[in-house]
């Protein structure tokens, strides 16, 4: 299998064609080959060359049914891929296909109408000439009967000349015999034989009788009249045989007349069928012309004994098409009255069927050819502005979708700044400035991204920063716990907290909620983060450069100054103060910032804090009651020259501080805000785990709470707790 799909491959790339895809491409590619394999010893001579050629024409079929399905999926898939085709292809079905449909459906009435008009004709020449016969044959028998009431022994009595010739036609064979009181009278000339003579009427004819008749096997066009006078019984026939020189005389003008004698139609209901098919044979008589009897059964014998006359002439023009129609003619036989079938047909020109539909006036049928070709020649300049405006409808609709495929391969290949030339107003040019309009919106959305990427990256590494300046490590006294967590609702926080060790049995700690969100937030509070830091280094300088001094006696009186001064760092509430000053002097007037600061002594377990307009932290006690510390002031950095209050608690073992954010207790569902009480309720019943395990309960609750919903608020909780 291998090495036929290696065939294939080298084959088609051979044709740069792409290699077959799938069973039934792979299958019509060997039944060819398999077909000129099974050509070739189909010439052999013999059975070989037979059973060669029965196989190699069972594999065409097979061939042709799996060329089918390829066919189809090369139209759609190839052919009809592009819109333009498509769209011809449309415009085919849809303008061109009724219009070929009704050409071909009035070029057909056309034809049937030619034809049935031909037939029209052919009949109605030979209904006018029954007609000429039975005027003919009335006069004469009204001259014989009068003749014979005159003189009853008369013999050899002279017909008029008119019935030699009963129309402008002239006739071959005409033959007038009459019968007087069942008599036949003797009439002169006579120029015919015996046997041309017809016999007496039979029963079945009425007094008055035209038509086509079957006598003694000649086919005639007959008329018989009755005269009644004195008593006396008058009958009058005239005959004129159907032969060649009398059907050339019908179809004058017409084109070809063929008569056929042996082509039953139908038959006369009332008489019964015949035992046996007639007979036609015909002769050629040196006097009568052709003689026709019954006979032959078949459609070569019928065309074989047809009567013939006229000639069609050559064409005028083009389109001056034979047009053949055949009719049945209604024909008695003489002798019984059954009804025989015979058919005639017409071929003949639409040039000679309008010069006989217009024969009476040439000049309104030339009128009229002209106009219809006029119409004609309209119509097909019409069809053909139809189908230019179509064509450039066309160009104009596929041109749109080719500047539109190509404009989004540009944009593919990532040229944003490509664009269509739009010069039209229509929807396909809407279209054009829509996607024009959409490659500058998706060029200015991915500068757009590009900045947005830049920012977050910047913002990455502005987090990345801020991590660095909340206390890193496990932080704590051997006599006190702790525990802080800050969740930012954006990338940066503005909330602040730290832990700031003093020696093994001091700490300081502070917690900060920055007005604002965002970018301008994080920047405050790391302005608040350095400032904090910045006195508490400044602290612990001047309490080792107080140390030093206290030990020198020359500089004893100094040194207590210092140390005078390094305890002000430790008391929160002059903190705040400082830092007021600071924030309120470096920063806008809207921006403040809610602070709580406390200092822990391990050795006293005495809290002294000041709060700067933050949410009171609370202490919860072994005991389980609970204190707010909520002694202090204004929040810091929104106005000058204040001061703050700071109060003092004494921790006992067991009792837990729990500072928070409005993050924490402010966020809200249909149930209403999270709330301090449920803080507190949490905090209270999972007191005997680790500080880091109560967090984690309580930010899973906080989250619970919030559900789908984005955290509103940056989340700050710290909790500490004596041993």
């Amino acid at each position: 299998m291998g090495q036929f799909r290696n065939f294939e491959v080298a084959v088609f790339r051979r044709l740069h064609r792409d290699p077959p895809a799938g069973f039934v491409h792979r299958a019509a590619f060997w039944l060819f080959l398999a077909y000129f394999a099974l050509s070739i010893p189909g010439w052999l001579p013999g059975v070989t060359g037979v059973v060669f050629r029965t196989l190699a024409s069972f594999d065409f079929f097979l061939l042709i049914l799996f060329c089918l399905p390829l066919l189809w999926r090369y139209i759609f898939q190839r052919l009809l891929w592009k819109v333009r085709n498509r769209l011809i292809v449309t415009y085919l079905l849809m303008g061109l296909t009724p219009v070929v449909l009704f050409v071909t459906l009035a070029l057909l009435l056309l034809y049937v109408f030619s034809g049935q008009f031909a037939i029209f004709a052919a009949t109605s020449v030979i209904n006018d000439e029954l007609a000429h016969i039975a005027s003919t044959n009335g006069s004469v028998v009204m001259h014989i009967a009068h003749a014979l009431d005159q003189n009853p022994g008369i013999r050899g009595l002279s017909i008029p000349e008119a019935s030699a010739d009963p129309s402008d036609q002239e006739y071959t064979g005409l033959t007038v015999a009459a019968f007087h009181d069942g008599r036949p009278v003797g009439l002169l000339p006579a120029s015919v034989e015996a046997h041309d003579i017809p016999s007496r009427p039979p029963s079945w004819v009425p007094a008055a009788f035209r038509g086509i008749v079957l006598d003694h096997g000649r086919l005639s066009l007959r008329a018989v009249d009755t005269q009644v006078l004195n008593g006396h019984t008058t009958i009058a026939i005239t005959s004129v045989p159907l032969e060649k020189e009398n059907v050339e005389a019908i179809a004058r003008d017409l084109g070809q007349v063929s008569i056929y004698p042996g082509v039953r139609f139908g038959e006369d209901q009332g008489a019964p069928p015949p035992r046996s098919t007639p007979k036609l044979s015909m002769t050629t008589p040196a006097k009568s012309g052709a003689h026709v009897d019954v006979g032959g059964e078949s459609l070569e014998d019928a065309r074989r004994l047809a009567i013939v006359g006229g000639t069609l002439p050559p064409p005028q023009h083009f389109y001056d098409v034979p047009v053949g129609f055949a009719a049945p003619l209604a024909t008695r036989e003489w002798t019984t009255g059954r009804q025989e079938g015979i058919s005639a047909e017409v071929i003949s020109r639409p040039s000679l069927l309008y010069k006989r539909l217009f024969i009476t006036s040439l000049d309104v049928g030339n009128f009229v050819r002209d106009g219809l070709i006029a119409i004609a020649i309209a119509f097909g300049v019409l069809e053909l502005l139809a189908f230019l405006a179509a064509v450039r409808l066309n160009q104009t609709i596929t041109r749109s979708v080719h500047a539109l495929y190509e404009a989004t391969l540009a944009i593919d290949g990532g040229n944003l700044r490509h664009r269509i030339q739009v010069k039209r107003r229509d929807q396909l040019g809407a279209l054009g400035r829509s996607f024009n309009s959409m490659a500058a919106s998706l060029e200015r959305l991915l500068a757009e991204q590009r900045e947005k990427e830049r920012l977050q990256n910047e913002l990455a590494i502005a987090q990345e920063v801020q991590a660095n300046l909340f206390p890193r490590g496990r932080i704590a006294l051997p006599m006190l716990e702790l525990y802080g967590v800050c969740l930012p609702a954006r990338t940066v926080s503005g909330d602040y907290y730290d832990f700031l060790l003093f020696g093994e049995t001091g700490l300081g700690m502070a917690l900060g909620d920055i007005s604002g969100k965002g970018i301008s937030a994080a920047l405050l509070m790391a302005t608040l983060h350095s400032a904090v830091r910045a006195y508490r280094f400044a602290g612990e300088e001047l309490l080792t450069e107080a140390a030093v001094a206290l030990a020198n006696p020359l500089t004893h009186e100094a040194g207590a100054e210092e140390v005078e001064c390094a305890e002000l760092f430790e008391q929160p509430a002059r903190i705040l103060a400082l830092l007021n000053r600071h924030l309120y002097r470096s920063t806008q007037p809207e921006k403040y910032a809610t602070l709580f600061l406390s200092h822990y002594d391990g050795i006293t377990r005495r809290l002294v804090y000041s709060n700067g307009g933050h949410l009171p932290p609370l202490l919860l006690r072994a005991n389980d009651t609970v204190t707010r510390l909520d002694r202090g002031g204004c929040v810091v950095g929104l106005l000058d020259d204040l001061h703050w209050e700071q109060g003092v608690e004494y921790l006992g073992s067991g009792d837990i501080l729990i500072a928070y954010s409005d993050g924490v207790t402010e966020p809200e569902n249909d149930f209403g805000e999270f709330g301090e009480s449920r803080l507190l309720e949490i905090v209270r019943r999972h007191r005997h785990l680790s500080l880091d395990a109560i967090s984690e309960q309580v930010i899973q609750t906080l989250r619970t709470w919030i559900g789908g919903q984005e955290q509103p608020d940056d989340v700050t909780l710290v909790l500490a707790r004596q041993r």
